[in-house]
């Protein structure tokens, strides 16, 4: 991401640490809360305690060091991810052990862990031992979008920064990738990231099925029986369980657009119960035709 994109996204941390990085005080250990631009934020500053040609405090963002750190390549910035839906411990064992080296290209280390809340306990653990008493010049950043969910014992030891989403700023960008002001303002409803926006909007079928979508639930609220023949459609378009997901989530959105609609109150309630049919194994078809009998019949 752009440096200009990140200061759009996230005007005040960034104003934050662009101060704590003149001041030199960019702290050890950071707990990042929310995926609304964390990991780039993360990348963004280990670029800035390794660029060749920084801009005052601020990173040139086009020097060797700089691409390597983006493009993930650099040997000094280790990111850590998941592997299925736990971080093991012979994992962070294994990181733990760099922990106490000096780096290849300076004398300092960034560690970036990704869905820090699906570290094994033990694993999370392991790392505690190191954020009390670092070793070497380390940076380590855990990203997070479920704070609830990150051992106490490891928040404690991290200053903790909130990413919120900012939808408007969200919509301006989605917007100038040349999406339409009312798809512009779903989409960024929809999503909890940037990266997350612009692989949906890389995918045609997504973008159908957002067209699909809305008038799916124009029919809906003025002429359910006409829906029906709309529902092929939709399940045409939402063959995996997460797009299925989002299908629902498109469905609630656009009713809340206007719900002093007539039958939108009933509809969206409607929404919701046919979700949990289908969250109870109910096929996405079967949930979708009765939700449009239920409402046609009033």
């Amino acid at each position: 991401m752009k440096q200009e994109q990140l200061q759009a996204l996230q005007p005040k941390i960034f104003a934050g640490f662009e101060t704590a990085l003149q001041q030199g005080k960019l702290g050890h250990a950071y707990l990042f809360s929310g995926n609304f631009a964390s990991y780039d934020m993360a990348i963004f500053l280990s670029q800035a305690l390794f660029c060749q040609e920084t801009n005052g405090v601020l990173p040139c963002g086009t020097c060797r060091n700089c691409r390597l750190i983006a493009n993930n390549e650099f040997s000094d910035v280790t990111v850590l991810a998941p592997q299925g839906n736990v971080i093991k411990t012979d994992t962070i064992r294994e990181l733990v052990k760099n922990f106490s080296q000096s780096g290849f290209e300076s004398s300092q280390q960034v560690f970036i862990i990704r869905d820090a809340e699906k570290m094994h306990p033990n694993a999370a653990n392991s790392l505690l031992k190191v954020m009390e008493e670092p070793q070497s010049d380390i940076r380590l950043f855990l990203l997070t979008n479920q704070e609830e969910a990150v051992l106490a014992t490891i928040k404690s030891r991290t200053q903790i920064i909130n990413f919120p989403k900012n939808q408007p700023a969200l919509e301006r960008m989605l917007e100038e990738e040349g999406l339409l002001r009312t798809q512009a303002r779903l989409l960024a409803q929809l999503v909890s990231s940037m990266d997350e926006a612009r692989n949906l909007v890389q995918n045609k079928s997504f973008l159908d099925l957002m067209t699909t979508s809305r008038k799916f639930v124009e029919q809906l609220l003025d002429k359910p029986d006409a829906a029906y023949l709309q529902v092929g459609q939709l399940t045409a378009l939402a063959g995996e369980k997460a797009e299925q997901a989002r299908v629902f989530d498109l469905l609630a959105l656009l009713v809340a657009e206007d719900l002093t609609r007539k039958n939108a109150c009933q509809a969206m309630e409607e929404i919701l119960a046919v979700r949990r049919m289908w969250q109870a194994n109910v096929s996405l078809q079967n949930a979708l035709e009765y939700l449009v009998l239920h409402l046609a019949r009033g």
